[in-house]
Protein backbone atom coordinates (compact mmCIF):
# COMPACT_ATOMS: atom_id res chain seq x y z
CA UNK A 1 0.00 0.00 0.00
CA UNK A 2 1.28 3.21 -0.90
CA UNK A 3 0.37 6.70 0.94
CA UNK A 4 1.05 10.03 0.03
CA UNK A 5 3.23 11.95 2.83
CA UNK A 6 2.79 15.60 3.52
CA UNK A 7 5.96 17.34 3.80
CA UNK A 8 6.66 18.15 7.51
CA UNK A 9 9.32 20.53 6.67
CA UNK A 10 9.39 22.25 3.52
CA UNK A 11 12.78 22.96 4.16
CA UNK A 12 16.17 21.37 4.31
CA UNK A 13 16.20 21.51 0.50
CA UNK A 14 15.06 17.43 0.48
CA UNK A 15 13.56 15.15 2.22
CA UNK A 16 12.97 11.16 1.95
CA UNK A 17 10.76 10.03 4.18
CA UNK A 18 9.95 6.40 5.12
CA UNK A 19 6.88 6.03 7.53
CA UNK A 20 6.35 2.30 9.08
CA UNK A 21 3.14 1.85 10.88
CA UNK A 22 1.91 -0.61 13.31
CA UNK A 23 -1.54 -2.30 12.44
CA UNK A 24 -3.11 -0.05 15.36
CA UNK A 25 -2.14 3.20 13.35
CA UNK A 26 0.78 4.17 15.39
CA UNK A 27 2.82 5.57 13.39
CA UNK A 28 6.86 5.29 14.05
CA UNK A 29 8.60 7.74 11.53
CA UNK A 30 12.23 7.62 9.92
CA UNK A 31 12.20 11.04 8.39
CA UNK A 32 15.61 11.43 6.00
CA UNK A 33 16.50 15.15 5.79
CA UNK A 34 18.90 16.20 2.69
CA UNK A 35 21.00 19.50 3.87
CA UNK A 36 24.74 20.06 2.27
CA UNK A 37 25.98 22.38 5.27
CA UNK A 38 25.09 19.65 7.64
CA UNK A 39 26.01 16.62 5.96
CA UNK A 40 29.33 18.34 5.47
CA UNK A 41 30.00 19.46 8.86
CA UNK A 42 29.49 15.76 9.83
CA UNK A 43 31.84 14.82 7.51
CA UNK A 44 34.61 17.75 8.60
CA UNK A 45 34.07 16.21 12.18
CA UNK A 46 34.06 12.41 10.99
CA UNK A 47 36.49 12.53 8.06
CA UNK A 48 40.18 12.94 11.07
CA UNK A 49 38.63 9.74 13.04
CA UNK A 50 37.68 7.66 9.69
CA UNK A 51 41.28 7.95 8.67
CA UNK A 52 42.73 7.13 11.71
CA UNK A 53 40.52 4.11 12.01
CA UNK A 54 41.53 2.58 8.51
CA UNK A 55 38.53 3.24 6.66
CA UNK A 56 37.76 5.87 3.58
CA UNK A 57 35.89 8.79 4.64
CA UNK A 58 34.13 8.73 1.20
CA UNK A 59 32.97 5.40 1.54
CA UNK A 60 30.75 5.92 4.77
CA UNK A 61 27.30 7.28 4.08
CA UNK A 62 25.74 9.97 6.02
CA UNK A 63 21.99 9.83 6.89
CA UNK A 64 20.58 12.40 9.18
CA UNK A 65 17.43 11.10 10.78
CA UNK A 66 14.72 13.89 12.06
CA UNK A 67 13.98 13.16 15.43
CA UNK A 68 13.67 14.06 18.23
CA UNK A 69 15.31 11.75 20.65
CA UNK A 70 18.96 10.99 21.15
CA UNK A 71 19.70 8.35 18.96
CA UNK A 72 22.95 7.25 16.61
CA UNK A 73 23.63 4.02 14.93
CA UNK A 74 25.59 2.40 12.19
CA UNK A 75 24.28 0.12 9.84
CA UNK A 76 23.92 -1.54 6.63
CA UNK A 77 28.12 -1.12 6.12
CA UNK A 78 30.10 1.76 6.44
CA UNK A 79 26.78 3.94 6.85
CA UNK A 80 26.12 6.32 9.85
CA UNK A 81 23.02 7.27 10.87
CA UNK A 82 22.67 10.55 13.62
CA UNK A 83 19.09 11.76 14.85
CA UNK A 84 18.59 15.17 14.61
CA UNK A 85 17.15 15.08 18.28
CA UNK A 86 21.03 14.00 19.51
CA UNK A 87 22.50 17.15 17.41
CA UNK A 88 19.95 19.91 18.82
CA UNK A 89 20.37 18.23 22.47
CA UNK A 90 24.43 18.24 22.12
CA UNK A 91 26.00 21.28 23.86
CA UNK A 92 28.64 21.22 21.86
CA UNK A 93 30.69 19.77 18.77
CA UNK A 94 33.22 17.61 21.07
CA UNK A 95 29.66 15.78 22.21
CA UNK A 96 28.66 15.02 18.63
CA UNK A 97 32.43 13.68 17.79
CA UNK A 98 32.94 11.44 20.89
CA UNK A 99 29.45 9.76 19.34
CA UNK A 100 30.91 10.10 15.93
CA UNK A 101 33.99 8.21 17.11
CA UNK A 102 31.97 5.69 19.27
CA UNK A 103 30.16 4.59 15.94
CA UNK A 104 33.40 4.62 13.53
CA UNK A 105 34.34 2.21 16.38
CA UNK A 106 31.68 -0.30 16.07
CA UNK A 107 32.43 -0.06 12.49
CA UNK A 108 36.33 -0.30 12.52
CA UNK A 109 35.61 -3.33 14.92
CA UNK A 110 33.02 -5.06 12.67
CA UNK A 111 30.87 -5.97 14.79
CA UNK A 112 27.52 -4.94 11.75
CA UNK A 113 29.62 -8.42 10.21
CA UNK A 114 29.07 -10.60 12.81
CA UNK A 115 25.13 -9.54 12.90
CA UNK A 116 25.53 -10.51 9.37
CA UNK A 117 23.15 -13.32 9.64
CA UNK A 118 20.72 -11.54 12.19
CA UNK A 119 20.24 -9.53 8.82
CA UNK A 120 19.49 -12.37 6.34
CA UNK A 121 17.24 -13.99 9.01
CA UNK A 122 15.33 -10.64 9.99
CA UNK A 123 11.89 -9.79 8.86
CA UNK A 124 13.73 -6.16 8.79
CA UNK A 125 15.54 -6.97 5.87
CA UNK A 126 12.93 -4.68 4.13
CA UNK A 127 13.27 -2.40 6.00
CA UNK A 128 16.90 -1.93 5.92
CA UNK A 129 16.49 -2.69 1.89
CA UNK A 130 14.78 0.70 1.58
CA UNK A 131 16.53 2.82 4.07
CA UNK A 132 19.62 1.73 3.64
CA UNK A 133 19.27 1.45 0.33
CA UNK A 134 18.48 4.81 -0.49
CA UNK A 135 15.14 3.82 -2.20
CA UNK A 136 12.33 5.71 -2.15
CA UNK A 137 8.56 5.76 -3.76
CA UNK A 138 7.95 9.27 -5.21
CA UNK A 139 4.92 10.43 -3.93
CA UNK A 140 4.51 14.26 -5.47
CA UNK A 141 6.74 15.97 -4.21
CA UNK A 142 11.26 15.89 -4.88
CA UNK A 143 12.48 13.33 -3.28
CA UNK A 144 9.97 12.25 -0.85
CA UNK A 145 8.72 8.64 -0.35
CA UNK A 146 6.73 6.27 1.27
CA UNK A 147 6.51 2.65 2.23
CA UNK A 148 3.92 1.19 4.73
CA UNK A 149 5.40 -1.51 5.94
CA UNK A 150 4.14 -3.96 9.17
CA UNK A 151 4.66 -2.85 13.08
CA UNK A 152 6.07 -5.62 13.23
CA UNK A 153 9.08 -5.60 11.07
CA UNK A 154 9.58 -2.37 13.28
CA UNK A 155 9.92 -3.79 16.14
CA UNK A 156 12.79 -6.34 14.39
CA UNK A 157 14.83 -3.43 13.24
CA UNK A 158 14.87 -2.17 17.08
CA UNK A 159 16.05 -5.30 18.00
CA UNK A 160 18.68 -5.68 14.96
CA UNK A 161 20.07 -2.78 15.61
CA UNK A 162 21.11 -3.21 19.70
CA UNK A 163 24.52 -3.60 20.37
CA UNK A 164 25.31 -6.01 23.27
CA UNK A 165 27.52 -4.81 25.96
CA UNK A 166 30.92 -6.32 25.09
CA UNK A 167 30.54 -4.50 21.70
CA UNK A 168 29.83 -1.23 23.52
CA UNK A 169 32.90 -1.66 25.44
CA UNK A 170 35.01 -2.22 22.43
CA UNK A 171 33.48 0.61 20.69
CA UNK A 172 34.29 2.98 23.64
CA UNK A 173 37.97 2.07 23.92
CA UNK A 174 38.21 2.37 20.03
CA UNK A 175 36.49 5.67 20.12
CA UNK A 176 38.98 7.00 22.66
CA UNK A 177 41.95 5.49 20.79
CA UNK A 178 40.25 7.39 17.80
CA UNK A 179 40.44 10.62 19.84
CA UNK A 180 43.54 10.01 21.20
CA UNK A 181 45.43 9.78 17.78
CA UNK A 182 43.37 13.11 16.74
CA UNK A 183 44.82 14.98 19.54
CA UNK A 184 41.23 15.24 19.85
CA UNK A 185 39.72 15.49 24.09
CA UNK A 186 37.53 12.28 24.51
CA UNK A 187 35.62 15.05 27.48
CA UNK A 188 32.31 15.80 25.32
CA UNK A 189 32.10 11.59 24.73
CA UNK A 190 31.97 11.18 28.74
CA UNK A 191 29.52 13.97 29.11
CA UNK A 192 27.15 12.90 26.03
CA UNK A 193 27.01 8.92 28.33
CA UNK A 194 26.75 11.35 31.69
CA UNK A 195 23.00 13.22 29.81
CA UNK A 196 22.30 9.03 29.20
CA UNK A 197 22.87 7.59 32.30
CA UNK A 198 20.60 10.50 33.60
CA UNK A 199 17.84 8.60 32.05
CA UNK A 200 18.52 5.12 33.43
CA UNK A 201 15.94 5.39 36.16
CA UNK A 202 13.04 6.32 33.12
CA UNK A 203 10.59 3.77 32.68
CA UNK A 204 11.74 2.00 28.86
CA UNK A 205 9.46 4.10 26.79
CA UNK A 206 10.24 7.10 27.84
CA UNK A 207 14.30 6.25 27.41
CA UNK A 208 16.06 7.79 24.48
CA UNK A 209 16.42 5.17 21.59
CA UNK A 210 19.79 5.46 22.12
CA UNK A 211 20.20 4.21 25.91
CA UNK A 212 18.35 1.19 24.37
CA UNK A 213 19.88 0.58 21.32
CA UNK A 214 23.60 0.80 23.22
CA UNK A 215 23.49 -0.40 26.93
CA UNK A 216 24.95 1.67 28.86
CA UNK A 217 27.23 0.95 32.23
CA UNK A 218 28.50 2.08 35.45
CA UNK A 219 31.97 0.42 34.03
CA UNK A 220 32.02 2.17 30.74
CA UNK A 221 31.62 5.64 32.42
CA UNK A 222 34.00 4.78 34.79
CA UNK A 223 36.23 3.94 31.99
CA UNK A 224 36.43 6.52 30.32
CA UNK A 225 36.04 9.26 32.89
CA UNK A 226 39.63 7.53 34.16
CA UNK A 227 40.92 8.23 30.20
CA UNK A 228 39.96 11.62 30.33
CA UNK A 229 41.83 12.11 33.73
CA UNK A 230 44.72 10.65 32.44
CA UNK A 231 45.09 12.14 28.47
CA UNK A 232 47.00 14.85 27.80
CA UNK A 233 44.32 15.74 25.19
CA UNK A 234 41.45 16.13 27.64
CA UNK A 235 41.73 19.62 28.28
CA UNK A 236 41.87 20.58 24.01
CA UNK A 237 38.98 22.99 23.46
CA UNK A 238 37.20 22.38 19.97
CA UNK A 239 38.58 24.57 17.27
CA UNK A 240 36.52 27.57 16.68
CA UNK A 241 35.58 26.53 13.00
CA UNK A 242 33.94 23.39 15.09
CA UNK A 243 32.56 25.31 17.69
CA UNK A 244 30.64 28.06 15.29
CA UNK A 245 29.73 24.96 12.82
CA UNK A 246 27.99 23.51 15.44
CA UNK A 247 26.35 26.69 16.78
CA UNK A 248 24.96 27.14 12.74
CA UNK A 249 23.98 23.47 12.56
CA UNK A 250 21.92 23.49 15.68
CA UNK A 251 20.42 26.97 14.60
CA UNK A 252 19.52 25.75 11.19
CA UNK A 253 17.54 22.53 12.06
CA UNK A 254 15.78 24.43 15.28
CA UNK A 255 14.59 26.97 12.47
CA UNK A 256 13.68 24.05 10.24
CA UNK A 257 12.06 21.99 12.08
CA UNK A 258 10.52 24.18 15.26
CA UNK A 259 7.76 26.26 14.93
CA UNK A 260 9.06 30.18 13.92
CA UNK A 261 7.61 31.73 16.83
CA UNK A 262 9.64 29.06 18.77
CA UNK A 263 12.74 29.68 16.93
CA UNK A 264 12.42 33.68 17.29
CA UNK A 265 11.71 32.75 21.25
CA UNK A 266 15.06 31.35 21.20
CA UNK A 267 17.32 33.20 19.41
CA UNK A 268 16.10 36.78 20.32
CA UNK A 269 16.20 40.15 18.64
CA UNK A 270 19.25 41.26 20.60
CA UNK A 271 21.41 38.26 20.14
CA UNK A 272 23.80 39.27 17.50
CA UNK A 273 25.21 36.32 17.18
CA UNK A 274 25.97 34.68 13.67
CA UNK A 275 24.01 31.52 14.22
CA UNK A 276 20.98 33.55 16.34
CA UNK A 277 20.74 35.88 12.76
CA UNK A 278 20.67 33.05 10.27
CA UNK A 279 17.88 31.12 12.33
CA UNK A 280 15.56 34.49 12.42
CA UNK A 281 16.48 34.74 8.45
CA UNK A 282 14.86 31.08 8.46
CA UNK A 283 12.30 31.85 10.68
CA UNK A 284 10.73 34.50 8.95
CA UNK A 285 10.82 32.44 5.70
CA UNK A 286 9.12 29.72 7.55
CA UNK A 287 6.46 32.32 9.03
CA UNK A 288 6.40 32.98 5.60
CA UNK A 289 7.44 36.59 5.55
CA UNK A 290 10.13 36.99 2.37
CA UNK A 291 10.10 41.33 3.21
CA UNK A 292 11.61 39.96 6.42
CA UNK A 293 13.59 36.90 5.42
CA UNK A 294 15.12 38.20 2.44
CA UNK A 295 16.94 41.71 4.22
CA UNK A 296 18.53 38.78 6.97
CA UNK A 297 20.23 36.97 4.58
CA UNK A 298 21.17 39.28 2.02
CA UNK A 299 22.90 41.04 5.41
CA UNK A 300 24.25 37.38 6.15
CA UNK A 301 25.86 37.40 2.59
CA UNK A 302 27.26 41.22 2.40
CA UNK A 303 29.32 39.61 5.79
CA UNK A 304 30.30 36.41 4.34
CA UNK A 305 29.95 37.07 0.73
CA UNK A 306 31.60 33.07 0.07
CA UNK A 307 29.58 31.32 2.06
CA UNK A 308 27.68 29.13 -0.01
CA UNK A 309 25.19 27.83 1.96
CA UNK A 310 23.71 31.53 2.49
CA UNK A 311 23.29 31.53 -1.32
CA UNK A 312 21.77 28.21 -1.17
CA UNK A 313 19.06 29.38 1.66
CA UNK A 314 18.48 32.91 -0.56
CA UNK A 315 17.80 30.51 -3.52
CA UNK A 316 15.62 28.76 -1.77
CA UNK A 317 13.56 31.72 -0.42
CA UNK A 318 13.25 33.09 -3.84
CA UNK A 319 12.60 29.54 -5.40
CA UNK A 320 9.63 28.69 -3.32
CA UNK A 321 7.72 31.89 -3.36
CA UNK A 322 8.18 31.63 -7.52
CA UNK A 323 11.00 33.97 -7.84
CA UNK A 324 12.73 31.88 -10.14
CA UNK A 325 14.95 33.95 -12.47
CA UNK A 326 16.10 35.55 -9.21
CA UNK A 327 16.98 31.77 -7.73
CA UNK A 328 18.53 30.58 -10.49
CA UNK A 329 21.68 33.23 -9.99
CA UNK A 330 21.60 32.60 -5.83
CA UNK A 331 22.06 28.97 -6.57
CA UNK A 332 24.68 29.60 -9.77
CA UNK A 333 26.41 31.35 -7.09
CA UNK A 334 26.40 28.80 -4.61
CA UNK A 335 27.35 25.81 -6.60
CA UNK A 336 30.28 27.96 -7.92
CA UNK A 337 31.55 28.42 -4.28
CA UNK A 338 30.38 24.89 -3.72
CA UNK A 339 31.14 22.81 -6.74
CA UNK A 340 31.37 19.45 -4.99
CA UNK A 341 27.92 19.71 -3.43
CA UNK A 342 25.72 16.99 -5.49
CA UNK A 343 22.52 18.03 -2.97
CA UNK A 344 22.91 21.89 -4.36
CA UNK A 345 24.03 21.12 -7.92
CA UNK A 346 20.82 19.34 -8.67
CA UNK A 347 18.72 22.23 -7.06
CA UNK A 348 20.36 24.25 -9.30
CA UNK A 349 19.39 21.87 -12.27
CA UNK A 350 15.62 21.99 -11.01
CA UNK A 351 15.55 25.44 -11.21
CA UNK A 352 17.27 26.08 -14.57
CA UNK A 353 14.24 23.44 -16.24
CA UNK A 354 12.21 25.25 -13.98
CA UNK A 355 12.68 28.45 -16.21
CA UNK A 356 11.76 26.66 -19.16
CA UNK A 357 14.67 28.46 -20.92
CA UNK A 358 15.48 25.92 -23.67
CA UNK A 359 19.28 27.67 -23.40
CA UNK A 360 19.47 26.39 -20.06
CA UNK A 361 18.51 23.04 -20.23
CA UNK A 362 22.55 21.61 -21.63
CA UNK A 363 23.37 23.05 -18.71
CA UNK A 364 20.69 21.10 -16.33
CA UNK A 365 21.89 17.86 -17.78
CA UNK A 366 25.85 19.07 -17.04
CA UNK A 367 25.23 20.05 -13.64
CA UNK A 368 22.72 16.48 -13.28
CA UNK A 369 25.30 14.14 -14.11
CA UNK A 370 27.97 16.08 -12.23
CA UNK A 371 25.42 15.62 -9.16
CA UNK A 372 25.00 11.64 -9.94
CA UNK A 373 29.15 11.64 -10.37
CA UNK A 374 28.90 12.77 -6.58
CA UNK A 375 26.11 10.59 -5.64
CA UNK A 376 24.24 8.46 -7.71
CA UNK A 377 21.57 6.64 -5.52
CA UNK A 378 19.52 10.23 -5.33
CA UNK A 379 16.35 8.96 -7.36
CA UNK A 380 15.05 12.42 -7.70
CA UNK A 381 18.62 13.43 -9.68
CA UNK A 382 17.48 10.90 -11.75
CA UNK A 383 14.39 11.90 -12.55
CA UNK A 384 15.58 15.47 -13.36
CA UNK A 385 17.97 14.46 -15.66
CA UNK A 386 15.39 12.16 -17.75
CA UNK A 387 13.72 15.22 -17.79
CA UNK A 388 15.60 17.15 -19.24
CA UNK A 389 16.90 14.94 -21.67
CA UNK A 390 13.42 14.23 -22.63
CA UNK A 391 13.41 18.20 -23.67
CA UNK A 392 16.62 18.12 -25.42
CA UNK A 393 14.91 15.21 -27.76
CA UNK A 394 17.42 12.87 -26.21
CA UNK A 395 14.35 9.87 -25.78
CA UNK A 396 16.94 7.21 -25.13
CA UNK A 397 19.15 8.57 -22.43
CA UNK A 398 15.37 9.77 -20.63
CA UNK A 399 14.58 6.08 -20.93
CA UNK A 400 17.74 5.25 -19.15
CA UNK A 401 17.65 8.19 -16.80
CA UNK A 402 14.65 6.53 -15.77
CA UNK A 403 15.24 3.27 -16.02
CA UNK A 404 18.00 4.47 -12.91
CA UNK A 405 15.06 5.99 -11.06
CA UNK A 406 13.18 2.96 -11.03
CA UNK A 407 15.87 0.50 -9.88
CA UNK A 408 16.87 3.08 -6.81
CA UNK A 409 13.04 2.64 -6.06
CA UNK A 410 12.94 -0.70 -5.89
CA UNK A 411 10.38 -0.89 -9.06
CA UNK A 412 11.68 -3.43 -11.19
CA UNK A 413 8.96 -3.74 -13.75
CA UNK A 414 9.42 0.08 -14.63
CA UNK A 415 13.29 -0.76 -14.72
CA UNK A 416 12.86 -3.25 -17.15
CA UNK A 417 10.57 -1.23 -19.01
CA UNK A 418 12.71 1.69 -19.23
CA UNK A 419 15.84 -0.56 -20.03
CA UNK A 420 14.17 -2.00 -22.70
CA UNK A 421 12.59 1.17 -24.12
CA UNK A 422 16.83 2.72 -24.01
CA UNK A 423 18.09 -0.24 -25.08
CA UNK A 424 16.09 0.06 -28.63
CA UNK A 425 16.47 3.87 -28.50
CA UNK A 426 20.62 3.85 -27.89
CA UNK A 427 23.43 3.02 -30.46
CA UNK A 428 24.26 -0.56 -30.14
CA UNK A 429 27.36 -0.91 -28.21
CA UNK A 430 27.44 2.22 -26.52
CA UNK A 431 27.68 2.94 -23.14
CA UNK A 432 24.34 4.03 -22.12
CA UNK A 433 23.20 1.04 -24.30
CA UNK A 434 25.61 -1.76 -22.25
CA UNK A 435 24.27 -0.38 -19.26
CA UNK A 436 20.56 -0.92 -20.19
CA UNK A 437 21.38 -4.33 -20.80
CA UNK A 438 23.05 -4.60 -17.54
CA UNK A 439 20.08 -3.15 -16.22
CA UNK A 440 17.76 -5.44 -17.90
CA UNK A 441 19.49 -8.44 -16.67
CA UNK A 442 19.18 -7.34 -12.94
CA UNK A 443 16.16 -6.87 -13.39
CA UNK A 444 14.61 -10.06 -15.06
CA UNK A 445 12.05 -12.12 -13.08
CA UNK A 446 12.20 -9.77 -9.77
CA UNK A 447 9.38 -8.76 -8.75
CA UNK A 448 8.42 -4.61 -7.40
CA UNK A 449 9.33 -3.90 -3.95
CA UNK A 450 5.92 -3.25 -2.10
Amino acid sequence: MLNRIPLPVAVLVVLTLLVLRSADSAAERFSFIRDAEIENTIRVYSAPLFRAAGLEPSAVRIFLVQDRRLNAFVAGGQKLFLNTGLLIQSDHAGQVIGVIAHETGHIAGGHLARRHDAIKNSSAQSILGLVLGGAAVVAGRPDVGAAVLAGSQSASLRTFLQYNRTQESAADGAAMNLLEATGQSARGMLEFMEKLADQELLSVGRQDPYLRTHPLSRERIDTLREFVSRSEYSDVPVSPEFALRHRRMRAKLIAFIENPSFTLRQYRSDDTSLEARYARAIAYYRKPDLDEALPRIDALIAERPNDPYFHELKGQMLFENGRIQEALGAYEKAVQLLPDSSVIRTDLARVQLATEDPTLNELAILNLRAALRLERTRAFAWRQLAIAHGRAGHEGESALALAEEAVLQGKKRDARFHAGKAEKLLPKGSKGWLHARDILAQAEGEDDKR
